[in-house]
């Protein structure tokens, strides 16, 4: 019986631990939604997701409400529902079958959007009947009261953002430990970027220091072993239309000009608003092969970690590319930017039209690098595509 308990109050100090970036725990669900069920957010959100019912009934609701599940799959599910309504012309998914019901995976993804990304993965998910995530986000994202909170309720896990280097090495220590509890200990799948931050050029790429801290975790000799004990998915999304694709153009010209990009007031807010009101048309989500037979491989062939790491960045980065789906935009955009009529039979005259009136619209034509970095935005999905498949 003491020995049961000595291992209780070690279990209770190892998880206090993981308190400044960890979700709430289930028993905490209902107090955080008392805290902000008033707020003008939660408001405009249940308004969002329920056009046409009264805030007294949602609100009825959300007081009965005790889990995250409850709270993503009777609340935000319908939001994500009115988004693909009122801003898409619908989601479309492939691979989900590979996914075993019950298995958590880590699930390694391009990065468009703050947070539709992970948003509609989830969605996918529980619509296939499959182990939702928990999800890494930039701590600068949830500055506000309110959107902490409601990062919580959404299971997504906190990565502490502005850190100098000693404290950014205990914070991805800390992460990677988290990350492993969640998937070794408590069978929850977990959803990163492959890089901080979103990818503004159109080139997905996955940075390795990413894969470096997640193996800060690791609990096996070989970091290989690892990677396939945790059952790593590459995920690709892809937008028709990027619904903040002109918000992307400062930064990028910040860094063309060699200068440092200092973010507006409240711009991460208007970018997340923008990401959800805005014009998407098609999307579409593919869940990549797991890799196994992939890391036994870079097990035997590479003899350093740093060389595995490496392999194991270019294997995640042949799903995410080889198995995105180009839409028209992207091949006007090729087209344009090129000079070219290569791929005029992938899309239609209507289609290079209204293509055309948005990049009117958005650039300012009398900048030749603005308006370059938003036909590549759209392009360069062509020019990666190619590399792994003669399909065009």
């Amino acid at each position: 019986m003491f020995f049961l308990f000595i291992c209780q109050i070690k279990w209770i100090t190892k998880m206090k631990r993981f308190d400044a970036i960890r979700p709430f725990y289930d028993t905490e669900i209902n107090d955080g939604i008392l805290k902000v069920i008033d707020h003008p957010m939660m408001k405009a959100l249940m308004n969002f997701c329920f056009p046409k019912v009264e805030d007294e009934i949602w609100k009825e609701q959300l007081k009965k409400t005790h889990s995250i599940r409850d709270f993503q799959c009777n609340f935000i599910y319908y939001g994500v529902k009115q988004v693909l309504e009122k801003s898409s012309e619908g989601l479309t998914t492939s691979g989900f079958e590979k996914l075993d019901n019950n298995t958590s995976y880590l699930y390694i993804s391009n990065h468009r959007d703050i947070v539709l990304d992970t948003t509609l993965l989830n969605a996918s998910l529980f619509e296939h009947g499959k182990l939702m995530t928990s999800s890494a986000i930039g701590d600068n994202l949830v500055k506000k009261p309110f959107l902490r909170i409601l990062a919580k309720l959404n299971r997504n896990f906190l990565v502490q953002r502005g850190l100098a280097p000693r404290e950014l090495l205990v914070s991805s220590k800390l992460l990677s430990e988290y990350m492993a509890q969640l998937m070794l200990h408590e069978n929850r799948s977990v959803w990163i970027a492959q890089r901080e931050g979103r990818t503004k050029d159109g080139n997905d790429e996955t940075n390795p220091a990413v894969l470096k801290m997640i193996g800060m975790g690791s609990d096996e000799q070989n970091l290989m072993d690892y990677f396939k004990k945790i059952k790593v998915v590459p995920v690709s999304i892809s937008y028709e239309y990027d619904p903040t694709d002109a918000l992307k153009m400062p930064q990028l010209m910040a860094e063309n000009n060699n200068e440092i990009y200092i973010k507006e007031k409240n711009e991460d807010i208007m970018t997340l608003l923008s990401g959800i009101i805005g014009q998407k048309k098609r999307i579409h989500i593919h869940i990549g092969d797991i890799l196994e037979t992939e890391i036994d491989d870079i097990k035997a062939n590479y003899d350093t970690t740093n060389k595995q790491i490496q392999a194991l960045a270019q294997v995640i980065d042949d799903s995410i590319l080889g198995n995105y789906k180009l839409w028209p935009t992207n091949y006007i955009a090729y087209d344009i930017l090129h000079k070219t009529t290569k791929y005029q039979h992938l899309y239609t005259e209507n289609e290079k039209s209204l293509f055309e009136r948005r990049l009117e619209m958005r650039i300012d034509h009398c900048n030749p690098f603005a308006l370059q970095s938003f036909l590549a935005m759209y392009a360069n999905p062509v020019v990666n595509k190619l590399k792994y498949e003669n399909v065009i």
